[in-house]
């Protein structure tokens, strides 16, 4: 009986392992870390806020995220390019308007800081081509790019495009649930350009996050449904804005503003991460 009785328990404790196991292999997001891709200055913030905060200065961020997936590391914008942190004065636009930017850390940095090379991102999607955006899309040129079809056909300056012909990538034409289980899908939402889209992320303790993109550029403007006098359609930011409205009361989700000095000063930034 004492032999059934320790074959007995020898089962239980692997049936218990193997249910372990098969939890933690359950599929979907694991980690986010939020990751320093540029600091700067906004010379006169009332493009942003057309008839509001004319002429008025305001400190801008600019937020890269880093997702572990159980199938993967995926991206989600690239910043500023990490080549403006060797410069001294920053990155200054031919417009005193507009955002000079700095580079206080890398974006290669800070994936070496967690152990992650550029190689182990297999996929990576950008909010949409404005250029602190997009800075660094040639670091990973082996991961699949998702971005919208109308966002890559739009013509960059000069009617260059706006990546490299080689970099594979998977065109878009509207929502994408990226890995297929619900915790990371890609939301059209057009306005500032043409093709512009966000991300829903699901965690599996902080619960529902959206990644705005530039579809909204910080808090006041979100509240009152501003759009920047520089947007490509004035209807669809509107639309996209309330098709952010619908899907953060449906998933009970957090809004990040991608460029919020305010909301990114109060979170954790990498090397912690959000589970």
């Amino acid at each position: 009986m004492r032999r059934v009785g320790l074959v007995l328990s020898a089962i239980a404790l692997l049936l218990s392992a193997s249910a372990a196991s098969a939890q933690s292999e359950k599929p979907g997001v694991e980690k986010l870390y939020i990751m320093n891709c540029g600091e700067g200055v906004a010379g006169d913030i009332g493009r942003w806020s057309p008839g509001v905060n004319e002429g008025q200065s305001m400190d801008f961020v600019d937020t890269c995220y880093l997702i572990k997936h159980t199938k993967g590391w995926f991206l989600w914008d690239t910043g500023i390019p990490d080549a403006v942190a060797a410069m001294p004065n920053g990155l200054t636009p031919a417009d005193p308007k507009a955002v000079t930017w700095k580079r206080p850390k890398t974006l290669a940095s800070q994936l070496e800081q967690i152990g992650v090379k550029p190689a182990d991102v297999k996929a990576m999607g950008i909010s949409h081509t404005h250029p602190d955006h997009i800075g660094n899309v040639e670091m990973f040129p082996q991961a699949m790019l998702y971005v919208q079809k109308a966002e890559y056909d739009w013509p960059g300056a000069n009617n260059e495009p706006r990546f490299k012909p080689s970099h594979p990538v998977e065109l878009l034409s509207g929502d994408k649930d990226v890995f297929g289980d619900g915790s990371l899908t890609i939301l059209s939402t057009p306005g500032h350009t043409p093709g512009h889209q966000s991300l829903l992320v699901k965690l599996p303790k902080t619960g529902a996050v959206l990644l705005s993109g530039d579809a909204v550029h910080f808090k006041s403007n979100w509240e009152n449904r501003r759009v920047p006098v520089n947007n490509f359609n004035k209807d669809q930011t509107v639309a996209s804005m309330q098709k952010i409205a619908d899907t953060l009361d449906k998933e009970k989700a957090q809004l990040w503003i991608n460029h919020d000095k305010a909301l990114r000063d109060s979170q954790k930034m990498s090397p912690e991460f959000y589970e």
